[in-house]
């Protein structure tokens, strides 16, 4: 297991992570210290504790925000699916109606055609 060393609000935390996490890792103790360090600015320095759990509490929201998306948009796709389903369904009786048609055309040809040879 590695160890990484992050810094969030301008403090040094050490935390184990997988093998060939580290990188994504820091990368989310960026993404937290951003919210962090913007909600500093915006309330002041009000302890680690608390900047930490509304910086928490902003991604959660974010998290569901994209989880809602997400949801609407698996949605939306289902409801592509379904109707790609129908198109193909109807393309496909409209082909068999139109093979039908052919069918019947080239039969009265073949019935006109005769009639003329016996004429």
């Amino acid at each position: 297991m590695a160890q990484v060393s992050v810094s969030v609000n301008g403090r040094s935390y050490i935390v184990a992570c997988d093998e060939g996490e580290d990188e994504h890792l820091k990368e989310l103790a960026r993404y937290l210290d951003r919210h962090v360090t913007s909600l500093a600015e915006q309330v002041g320095q009000v302890g680690d504790s608390r900047l930490l759990l509304m910086a928490g509490l902003l991604v959660a929201d974010e998290l569901s925000d994209a989880l809602t998306r997400l949801d609407e948009l698996e949605q939306e796709i289902q409801s592509l699916k379904d109707v790609r389903s129908t198109i193909i369904e109807k393309a496909k009786t409209s082909e068999a109606q139109v093979a039908e048609v052919l069918e019947t055309a080239a039969r009265r040809v073949e019935d006109i055609a005769a009639r003329l040879e016996d004429a």
